[in-house]
């Protein structure tokens, strides 16, 4: 049984570490540091090669700051778990080649952790009776999943991206309309301020199955700033249209599911679930019919502690990772059972 686990996460653009102290039921967060790369606000977007050396320069302190906070020496821990994908290939590199080392010199168990189903386990870090079976909707800025979870490990695939993730959409939507990278919290910020009647936007696919499609809905923000004759006038209408049809579609499919299920839980994880907008609109409309799970913002973006999480549930049910542990940049999630799009398939 692992009992302190150092997690370490550099998927993307966030270099973090985290540690994990607790029994075999209830672990519990020691140490978090999370560091965000803000030269990648110049660009635009994320740059790979930028994200991958500040990473090599900033890991070995983020871990140290974590052990610190947790009032532990190197020796306390007994495993370290890492994000081995989905992800950028050469920032992933960087946190499993770091945590390999760290563990073969030491002696430690070593697990390599699927980044969405950290996100999965990120609840539970500070709601800890949160337990399977449960309806997840996972939405970064490189996923969209809806899931059924009937237990830990095992999860049904009900419907995915066609084409752009709910965070990616945001993003560039916030680029077309001035507001600079990352996208979703600008767009929440200025679309509280924007009229929700002075545009309308299509809701694609909302009407069928659980699978999503953003693109179509980015083009047609495109072609209404393009005709605005005022839009710095327009900017937070834009916004609040945009944001709305996005989240109308996301917890649409959501209730969907759980209807389906008759599940009594509802998880919200990933980036796009810090939006303030999106939880209140899902516990809204969830009401009466499931509670609504998500974690702080701060444990909905990308961070270690979500990895240890989920690191420590395959640590204590008896799996490890070998020294072959490679990143993957489009790592399957694992224990997934894809099932058909339809209305009520989702209960086995």
């Amino acid at each position: 049984m692992a009992d302190v686990v150092l997690g370490i996460e550099t998927s993307c653009d966030e270099t973090s570490a985290a540690v994990l102290v607790g029994g075999r039921r209830r672990p519990e967060l020691a140490g978090l540091v999370i560091l965000s790369q803000d030269v990648h606000r110049v660009f635009g977007g994320v740059v790979p090669e930028l994200a991958s050396r500040a990473h090599l320069a900033a890991l070995p302190a983020v871990v140290d700051r974590a052990l610190a906070e947790a009032g532990l020496a190197w020796s306390a821990v007994d495993a370290v778990a890492v994000t081995q994908g989905p992800g950028l290939v050469g920032a992933l590199l960087v946190g499993v080649v770091y945590a390999k080392a760290l563990a073969y010199a030491g002696g430690r168990q070593l697990i390599g952790v699927h980044h969405m189903e950290g996100h999965l386990f990120a609840p539970t870090i500070e709601d800890p009776d949160l337990a399977p079976p449960f309806v997840a909707l996972l939405v970064s800025g490189g996923h969209t999943m809806l899931l059924d979870v009937p237990a830990w490990g095992r999860y049904r695939l009900l419907g995915a991206t066609r084409d752009d993730a709910a965070g990616e959409a945001f993003d560039k939507v916030a680029t077309l309309l001035g507001l600079g990278y990352p996208g979703g919290p600008a767009i929440e910020r200025l679309a509280a301020e924007g009229d929700p009647g002075r545009f309308t936007f299509p809701r694609p696919m909302r009407e069928e199955g659980y699978e999503f499609s953003f693109s179509g809905l980015k083009t047609a923000v495109l072609y209404a700033a393009r005709g605005s004759t005022d839009l710095e006038r327009d900017r937070p209408h834009l916004a609040r249209a945009f944001q709305d049809a996005v989240l109308d579609v996301l917890v649409t499919k959501l209730e969907r599911a759980i209807r389906a299920t008759d599940y009594r839980t509802a998880v919200l994880g990933g980036g796009v679930a810090c939006s303030r907008a999106l939880v209140e609109l899902a516990a809204r409309r969830l009401a009466g019919l499931a509670r609504v799970a998500v974690a702080s913002p701060r444990l909905n973006t990308d961070n270690a502690a979500m990895i240890a999480r989920a690191g420590w549930h395959r640590l204590n049910v008896g799996e490890t990772s070998d020294w072959t542990l490679d990143a993957k940049a489009d790592l399957p999630l694992p224990g997934l059972e894809p099932v058909p799009l339809t209305h009520g398939a989702a209960r086995s």
